[in-house]
């Protein structure tokens, strides 16, 4: 996958998500990506096509012995947050992927009053969809 393309599928599933804003809190060379205040994505604009998410630790440490572009989280918290860097290992559905499970994560610890979905549903297959009843 390469800069733009990875920058493009993060941001493009950001945007479809339920309460998700764009901001630029850090001037404009970073496009932060908040729901309800909380930031889920960061995508800095300098060129080098990486995005930084949030990711629970376990699935951290996971994603990042599996796939060879996922790093720890640049300028963040390594136990919580994932670097995504252009590069062969990732794909269009892994980004989409992670992407909504940084939102979920973010939305999980709002208020009940504050948030824009239910995280254990959202984007979650529907019973008749994984054969369960």
């Amino acid at each position: 996958m390469d800069p733009t393309q990875l920058i493009a599928t993060a941001t493009s599933r950001a945007e479809e998500l339920p309460g998700a804003t764009r901001e630029n809190p850090f001037g404009p060379e970073w496009d932060v990506y908040k729901v309800r205040g909380r930031v889920f994505l960061l995508v800095p604009l300098d060129g080098t096509g990486r995005v930084t998410l949030k990711s629970h630790p376990d699935d951290s440490v996971a994603l990042r012995e599996t796939f060879a572009d996922i790093v720890p989280g640049y300028h963040m918290n390594k136990k919580h947050w994932i670097t995504l860097l252009p590069g062969s290992s990732l794909e269009d559905e892994l980004v989409t992927e992670l992407v909504t499970e940084s939102y979920l994560l973010v939305v999980e610890k709002l208020p009940r009053a504050q948030r824009p979905v239910d995280p254990q549903l959202f984007a979650r297959p529907a019973p008749e969809q994984t054969g369960a009843q």
